[in-house]
């Protein structure tokens, strides 16, 4: 509508692999009078041209990447200014208009540790590339240590795009394997995301897993679960692990948790949930509510991969998991100091307590 009242000779959109916003897309190309052309630049290297099918895992989409990065790792022109002004009235934005028609969850409140906007997004890459990147190989997978980006709201709302944030880790003078393993992340495993939600139409379900992970889920169905967890005490942080609990918590407060964490906590559903389809469900329900960078293919992907085998391998078969991968309380307290973590979401007492 408002290409026609206005004359548009061209509209152009932004790449999203995900259903809803493919469907918009069809839905304005259709309808508009003027051309639609579509841009990837929510990936470095535009999904189609890295690979026209779904890959398997990491190994066998990186070099199809790495061989086009070249061509497409340039520096961004400067813009040029126009020559013709906008001839209507700028409208200013009605966003209390706005929120009525979106009809907004504000039981989930505002997030008041991160500042929104592209100022804000390049102030965030500059602090870590300054303070956190040099030690982002070896402490990535610690929670207790701040080595993080907290750029994937950013790279999720579009606040900065992902190439610029790896032209400007690629230029930092960080060690070279710290900055290859955060590309690693921000380019490779990301366009992995986006493969598969693109040429995979299942890929919030568990139809979309891999045989040999829904084939081995299915075998151990019927396996005894320790504890059974519903929605709600999930969504409450109400289970007998205060390491989970601390992590749950971390996400509604925060709208944000830590990486390594997120594949221990869909683990963890899965292996306290009835079903693999209650637990994928739920995972799915969680991070698409409470996280910043929810309702995002790296998110569908991760509970996929935790739940379902995807982009992963065949691992010791073991009750409920079967073949796909395990995570231990245990094996977090090996490798960090999860008292620590515990301590700094749920306090002093939830620690007495473990």
């Amino acid at each position: 509508g408002f290409a026609k009242e206005h004359g548009a000779g061209a509209v152009v959109a932004d790449f999203d692999p995900l259903r809803i916003k493919r469907g918009w897309l069809r839905t304005v190309a259709e309808a508009a009078a003027a051309a639609v052309f579509e841009v990837d630049s929510h990936n470095v290297v535009p999904c189609w041209m890295a690979s026209d099918k779904q890959e398997w895992a990491a190994r066998t989409i990186r070099p199809k990447i790495h061989r086009l990065l070249p061509e497409f790792m340039e520096e961004f022109p400067a813009l040029e200014p126009q020559d013709a002004m906008w001839p209507g009235r700028i409208r200013p934005v009605d966003w209390d208009a706005a929120r009525a028609s979106l009809k907004v969850d504000e039981s989930v409140p505002e997030v008041t540790w991160l500042k929104p906007g592209e100022a804000a997004a390049l102030g965030t890459l500059g602090a870590f590339i300054k303070y956190r990147l040099a030690d982002y190989d070896r402490l990535r997978n610690d929670p207790t240590r701040d080595v993080l980006s907290n750029l994937s709201p950013y790279l999720h709302f579009g606040h900065i795009a992902a190439q610029r944030v790896a032209l400007a880790v690629s230029g930092a003078g960080a060690p070279h394997a710290t900055r290859d393993a955060y590309l690693e992340e921000l380019i490779v495993r990301r366009e992995l995301s986006d493969n598969f939600c693109l040429y995979n139409p299942h890929y919030d379900t568990p139809k979309g897993y891999p045989e040999w992970a829904a084939t081995t889920l299915d075998t151990h169905r019927g396996d005894l679960r320790e504890y059974v967890y519903t929605r709600g005490q999930f969504e409450t942080a109400d289970t007998h692990d205060p390491l989970w609990n601390a992590a749950q918590v971390e996400m509604v407060e925060r709208g944000k948790m830590h990486g390594w964490l997120r594949m221990y906590w869909a683990k963890k559903i899965l292996e306290w949930s009835t079903t693999p389809e209650e637990a994928h469900d739920i995972a799915v329900y969680l991070n698409d509510r409470y996280e910043l960078d929810g309702r995002d293919p790296n998110g569908y992907v991760g509970v996929a991969w935790s739940i379902g085998g995807v982009h992963d391998r065949a691992w010791k078969e073991r009750p409920v998991f079967g073949k796909v991968r395990w995570m231990s309380f245990n094996g977090a307290k090996s490798k960090f100091d999860v008292a620590a973590y515990v301590r700094s979401r749920l306090g002093a007492d939830a620690v007495t307590q473990m």
